[in-house]
């Protein structure tokens, strides 16, 4: 999965092996940690768009969603290791295991074209600003970067692993905090706000459902806070310290989401707010404001580096979780179960490229680059949540028939907790068919359809056609070490 710039908004992928945890870790860094896993500046302009109003559309899916994430796969990676495939495996069946961990999979495929498109609008910022609106530039950026990537990743380089960490600091916490600064700075001039700043402007006006949508991409915005729960036994008393790491990490997360989204509504109004470009045209604003205009494009290259070390660094993570299980279980074709010589899932990766390059073209195909990146933005959504669904019934279902199962951490009324987060998820999936109020103008039908194909098709057909034509060698011939012939 997050979001790494990323994944943020997005909606971050996760590796599928966690580094071992300490002995002994504060619940201190386990906040921080938390925090760099979903923090990201990439869905502040999607909010921006509220203005003051963005303080609201955080702060509710951080209560509903957010909170019960963190607490519940708490308990779960606490008495069982081996992720979410594991969790629903054990709680529901393994073939709803595997449909969550090929969500988690999944969910990549329309995550890095709206990542990659967000890093195109950016380097348009450096090049020719124009560009950030054009689709066919868009498309080309996006399939370049995205099969170098691949490229890389499957060279096996080790050096990329900690690259994340830097992305939080170079692409996160400098340039987030230089926004707001200059933001802060602009209005003690006597600026006036492009966007309203009173009290009458707290909640968002409602103008139907499509009025609240945009709450919906914050859901993906959370996604990661089950990433850090594996280290919860390494607290010194984690029946204490992990809620306090956890409400620690949801302030931080929040002030990370919500003061760059005003800074940049208080210089860019909502009518000429790009998704894609937002954060580079507040900076672009503040940077003419203050006579700076050439730190624009080192502010551009922060935010490259900091989305390309995500997208590299969790490339293959998500493949290579889905692979493991696959040749555990026989849940994909040997074809795609082969490694290179490097031992990457090449195969995978390579498809998953092609059909990252088809979705591609779609933004040269749509006029509105923006259109394009919220709808690829909802369905990475819509796909991530059944992940959640399962783990919350899960968890509910193992706490009824293994109550005596040890776990390092019990989470406090699990079943109001649970359904508090299966109700939340459900409703984001139901508001992530309405076309949000700034699409005025399209299709509604063809959205609605775009999204339904978008989640049944990548979410449900795919895994059941595994499932249903899988065959028993696929899991012999894959089991255990990999062989010479499985390599490519």
């Amino acid at each position: 999965m997050s979001s790494l710039d990323t994944p943020a908004e997005v909606p971050r992928p996760r590796a599928a092996a966690q580094v071992a945890a300490p002995s002994t870790m504060t619940w201190v860094t386990l906040a921080l940690m938390t925090t760099a896993s979903v923090a990201s500046l990439r869905a502040a302009p999607t909010m921006a768009v509220y203005g003051l109003a963005c303080v609201f559309l955080y702060l509710v899916p951080a209560i509903v969603f957010l909170l019960p994430t963190a607490l519940v796969s708490a308990e779960l990676a606490s008495g069982w290791n081996g992720g979410v495939y594991r969790w629903v495996a054990e709680g529901l069946s393994k073939p709803l295991g595997f449909l969550a961990v090929w969500c988690q999979f999944a969910m990549t495929i329309f995550y890095y074209p709206s990542l990659l498109a967000f890093v195109a609008s950016t380097i348009a910022y450096v090049i020719d600003p124009s560009l950030a609106s054009n689709g066919v530039y868009t498309a080309i950026v996006i399939m370049v970067l995205y099969w170098t990537g691949v490229w890389v990743s499957s060279r096996g380089t080790k050096a990329l692993a900690g690259l994340s960490s830097w992305g939080l600091v170079i692409g996160t916490l400098v340039p987030g905090t230089i926004l707001v600064v200059l933001g802060m700075v602009f209005l003690g001039q006597g600026n006036a706000s492009a966007a309203p700043m009173d009290g009458s402007h707290l909640l968002p006006e409602w103008t139907g459902l499509a009025s609240l949508v945009l709450i919906v991409n914050n859901f993906l915005s959370y996604s990661g806070m089950e990433m850090n729960a594996v280290h919860v036994s390494s607290l010194k008393d984690p029946a204490k310290e992990y809620p306090k790491s956890m409400f620690l990490a949801m302030g931080l997360v929040l002030l990370i989401f919500i003061l760059p989204a005003l800074a940049i509504s208080w210089v860019v109004p909502a009518d000429q707010l790009s998704l894609t470009a937002g954060v580079m045209q507040a900076f672009d604003a503040f940077f003419s404001y203050f006579d700076v205009g050439w730190m624009t494009p080192i502010a551009a290259v922060m935010l490259i580096s900091a989305s390309l070390a995500g997208m590299l660094t969790w490339l293959a993570g998500p493949s290579k979780g889905l692979l493991e299980i696959s040749r555990q279980e026989g849940y994909l074709p040997p074809f795609l179960q082969k490694l290179n010589k490097f031992g990457i899932q090449q195969n995978i990766l390579v498809t998953q490229g092609v059909v990252t390059s088809i979705i591609a073209l779609m933004y040269a195909l749509i006029p509105n680059v923006s259109s394009v990146y919220w709808i690829f933005s909802t369905i990475t959504t819509q796909v991530y949540l059944i992940v959640y669904l399962l783990m919350f019934a899960a968890a509910m279902r193992l706490r009824k028939t293994h109550p005596d199962h040890p776990r390092g951490y019990r989470v406090p009324a699990l079943g109001l907790v649970c359904t508090v987060g299966l109700l939340a998820s459900l409703a984001a999936l139901a508001i992530g068919f309405v076309p949000p109020s700034q699409f005025g103008g399209g299709s509604v039908w063809s959205y609605v359809l775009f999204i339904a194909c978008g989640l049944l098709v990548l979410g449900f057909l795919i895994p059941w056609l595994f499932l249903k034509f899988r065959k028993p060698n696929w899991r012999t011939a894959a089991a255990g070490a990999p062989s010479e012939g499985d390599r490519a």
